[in-house]
């Protein structure tokens, strides 16, 4: 029953295996070139010295991060490859498993051989789950190293889709991503149909918990810092930040998305915290944020990975079912 699995399914996974040489073959040279570039310019370096402390006098690094940023951020944008990968194993790997044989008639002749309909969708399952697993892993580190210098430079590890193609998040959306083609398969019993629905379907349930459930994960943090403070928030520590603004003395948020600065060194500290309290209302103002710190990354990857872990035993759980209902 493997061997036969593996030999309706070889050229699918031969596919597989040569669109992610293909994508190799363009992030490696532009990874290595970024890692050089981020080492040579002693941005890394600058870096490490701020480390990960909430208030930080960052200001210099600055201008080595605008020209990594000016040089490189546009590469980020690669990331939505990345993205894709998951929903396209569920798509031609998951959709077709069972669509397929359904639609050619061949599963009678499996099962009139002495193989269990349960035997015979487990072994699927089991041979292109592992499959898929082995690739996803290797998928996710390669991203997650190339990611590194754009995600320690400001962008962040928690950032819409760096979050999602690095860590074990990817292996769970992958291993869901085909269980729940397979259902598809089981409901459609054709293969187009059957792609249709898984595609629609993952694109739904990964925006539902990326957008409404994880950012519930855990309970946000809150950051507050006069604006006079020769210190400011660091904006390299990876932290995901919800909203930030400058709040006055009675705690109203003056002024969202901003933040005001009348550091010492200034020369007219005095003079500027006089003129912004008559702007914004009465002292003392401070400039706030609410955000996930960047230590919590793992956090949030292993409780994601766990919701599209146990959708995967649901839905294959289901499709079992299902496939003794198929005449």
């Amino acid at each position: 029953m493997i061997w036969l699995t593996w030999r309706q399914h070889r050229k699918q996974a031969l596919w597989t295996a040569a669109a992610l040489l293909a994508l190799a073959a363009v992030l490696v040279p532009t990874g290595l070139a970024m890692r050089s570039s981020f080492q040579d310019s002693g941005l890394g370096a600058c870096l490490r010295a701020l480390g990960h402390a909430e208030l930080v006098d960052n200001g210099g690094c600055e201008a080595l991060s605008e020209r990594f940023r000016n040089k490189y951020d546009s590469t980020a944008y690669l990331a939505v490859l990345l993205v894709l990968l998951p929903v396209l194993a569920g798509v031609f790997l998951g959709a077709p498993l069972v669509a397929r044989e359904v639609e050619n008639g061949t599963h009678r002749l499996v099962w009139t051989q002495g193989i269990s309909r349960r035997r015979w969708i487990l072994t699927k399952f089991g041979l292109v789950g592992a499959v898929t697993l082995v690739l996803s892993v290797g998928y996710a580190l390669g991203a997650a190293w190339w990611l590194r210098p754009l995600a320690d430079n400001g962008l962040g590890r928690f950032r819409y889709l760096v979050f999602d193609v690095q860590g074990i998040a990817p292996i769970g959306y992958t291993l869901f991503a085909v269980a729940l083609g397979i259902l598809a398969g089981t409901l459609a019993r054709r293969v187009l149909p059957a792609m249709g629905i898984s595609l629609t379907a993952f694109i739904a349930v990964r925006a539902l918990v990326e957008l409404f459930a994880r950012p519930h994960f855990l309970p946000a943090k809150t950051l507050a810092y006069a604006i006079d403070s020769p210190l400011m928030a660091n904006r390299f520590a990876g932290s995901w930040i919800y909203q930030e603004g400058v709040r006055n003395g009675t705690g109203a948020l003056v002024l969202p998305d901003g933040r005001i600065g009348c550091a010492p060194e200034t020369g007219d500290s005095a003079g500027c915290l006089a003129r912004i309290a008559q702007d914004y209302g009465p002292a003392p103002l401070t400039n706030w944020q609410e955000y996930q710190p960047a230590d919590r990354f793992w956090t949030f990857q292993a409780i994601e990975t766990g919701i599209f872990l146990a959708l995967t035993v649901l839905l294959v759980t289901v499709a079992v079912r299902r496939v003794r209902r198929i005449s």
